[in-house]
């Protein structure tokens, strides 16, 4: 099941929005393009804590990743953003995680 997570006049065009307490990166590429990825940094599980300059970046230990796509920009990380599936309904962002009504 998918949950509000926030909305689109909250996440700028060409950066993102971290939701710390939600677990959830939100990040608009393009204008009208949302995406979603997990908050862990897959190299320690540290919570990623900013984006800037177009990529979400964990201070950790450095690595940074792409908006558009979650992929390794810079390391320690080896491994990319995990993608969530994210929903927009007028101005509500939701994300939640896929499931098969089959």
């Amino acid at each position: 099941m998918s949950e509000l997570v926030t909305t689109t006049d909250r996440v700028p065009v060409g950066g993102g929005t971290v939701l710390v307490e939600r677990g959830v990166v939100v990040t608009q590429p393009v204008e009208g393009t949302f995406v979603a990825f997990s908050a862990i940094c897959p190299h320690r599980g540290c919570t990623v804590r900013a984006v800037a300059a177009g990529t979400i970046n964990c201070f950790c230990h450095g690595s940074r990743f792409r908006i558009a796509d979650g992929a390794v920009v810079g390391g320690p990380a080896e491994e990319p953003l995990r993608r969530l599936p994210v929903a927009v309904a007028g101005d509500e962002i939701r994300v939640g995680e896929e499931h098969d009504p089959g």
